[in-house]
């Protein structure tokens, strides 16, 4: 565990979670170019706690996994009492599509 965080290493992935077990009621993927595994998990789970900081009950979870030639990331986390669905995957969605963050991302996970 690192500053609150778990960080679950299984083969070809890691997991950067806030609670254990890991559990998704909300999420979004996207793909990315070659990276590291961990630095980029850091990464988005940083931008994820920032953009929904605010929804009660939100435990973040970033997953990285090798996928061919790059990686797939799978960002979200487990949500305890109601919550629009739909309205947070967008804005998770949106958030691994923002190319301000990828950037960021890319050069720090090089």
């Amino acid at each position: 565990m690192s500053r609150g965080f778990h960080i679950l290493r299984e083969d070809g992935a890691v997991t950067v979670a806030r609670r254990v077990p890991v559990r998704f009621d909300v999420s979004a993927e996207a793909r990315f170019g070659p990276l590291r595994k961990r630095a980029l998990a850091q990464q988005v789970r940083q931008d994820l706690w920032r953009a929904l900081q605010n929804v009660r009950g939100f435990a973040p979870v970033v997953r990285v996994a090798e996928a061919g030639d790059g990686v797939t990331v799978t960002a979200g986390g487990q949500v305890e009492g109601r919550h629009d669905r739909t309205r947070l995957e967008e804005t998770i969605a949106a958030l691994l599509a923002d190319p301000g963050h990828v950037a960021r991302w890319t050069r720090w996970a090089r």
